[in-house]
């Protein structure tokens, strides 16, 4: 049986070059579980295997996509049985191990999570490994005292895919939420996702001055890292905690170890790729309960896989704003 996918193959020169291929399936990995793919996404990560590699691709040909999901075709693993409906994120899929960019899958079952009632595969797929690292970091911050009515929570980054997700999800929670970003366009978008101030990138955007300044956040979701990261430690309130879930604004912190000292403040490290499969069946579950979905489908834009060479360059440029689904079948 024949199945489309976009392929991305490397040159004699070392360049990328993507395209939709009609594959064999013999040609798919090993693996315990074989899954028809209904949808995937589109992630930071994605636009680096659809394009330049990112150091992220091991060999080519290959198909990137790290999040799918879809129905169970045939499995060698008593857990799954055709039919089963399944979402996948993380585990280096579509990264070293082929993703989920095309019409057919071939995994580990220890990567799988059976997909919760009441989540549809294009929802699943529009939370995708957005989604998931933002329950993630809600768990985080939860699990270490942050309560609504504390003061506001601070999610930078909150046009993107995590952001706005972490926007939405804490916003029905009941969280006071303060979402950064430095696109003016975008203010309608998150206030209609729940956040109730709007803080421009600029006010954050400057190196560290000073070790602290005045207690302002009761928490934070940080998808930028760098610069940023390092001047909110210094506005967290006592004991609050920071999820750290991205690098969009660098790999460095240049920060002082002040805030931990003397405020107590808690640096969340937020690792979605190799999360144990119990904590992956709480958060999914969770996701199915307390996604907004009407806002949800208020964050989506779609796509098929002729669109995703141009999506990979437009995410690594940062021009893709909330959700983008990507329909295989299409």
């Amino acid at each position: 049986m024949t199945f489309r996918a976009l392929v991305v193959e490397k040159d004699a020169e070392g360049k990328t070059h993507a395209a939709v291929q009609v594959l064999d399936e013999a040609a798919l990995p090993a693996g315990d579980v074989t899954v028809a793919v209904e949808y995937s996404t589109i992630n930071y990560k994605d636009g680096l295997c659809i394009g330049p590699g990112g150091g992220l691709v091991r060999a080519y040909p290959h198909v990137p996509g790290i999040d799918f999901a879809g129905v169970v075709e045939a499995s060698d693993d008593a857990r799954y049985r055709p039919g089963d409906r399944v979402v996948l994120t993380g585990w280096r899929v579509g990264e070293a191990h082929w993703g989920g960019y095309a019409q057919k899958a071939r995994v580990k079952a220890d990567w799988l999570v059976p997909l919760p009632e009441g989540l549809t595969t294009r929802a699943a797929m529009a939370v995708g490994t957005a989604g998931f690292t933002s329950m993630l970091a809600v768990m985080a911050l939860e699990a270490h005292g942050m309560q609504p009515g504390q003061g506001p929570v601070l999610v930078t980054g909150a046009a993107g895919g995590v952001g706005s997700v972490a926007v939405a999800l804490l916003a029905r929670a009941g969280y006071e939420v303060a979402a950064v970003t430095g696109r003016p366009e975008t203010e309608a978008y998150l206030r209609g996702l729940g956040a109730t101030r709007i803080v421009p990138r600029a006010e954050l955007a400057e190196t560290v001055k000073r070790p602290l300044e005045t207690e302002t956040w009761a928490g934070c979701i940080d998808a930028v890292g760098g610069a940023m990261l390092a001047r909110v430690l210094g506005q967290m309130k006592h004991g609050a905690s920071v999820a750290a879930v991205g690098l969009a604004g660098g790999a460095s912190l240049p920060a002082t170890v002040i805030p931990f000292l003397l405020r107590g403040v808690n640096l969340l490290g937020i690792d979605s790729v190799t999360q144990p499969y119990a904590t992956r069946v709480v958060a999914w579950d969770r996701i199915a309960r307390e996604m907004p979905m009407d806002l949800l489908e208020g964050m989506i834009s779609t796509a098929t896989l002729v669109d995703l060479p141009r999506l990979g360059e437009e995410i690594l440029a940062g021009q893709v704003r909330g959700r983008v689904v990507v329909d295989v079948n299409a």
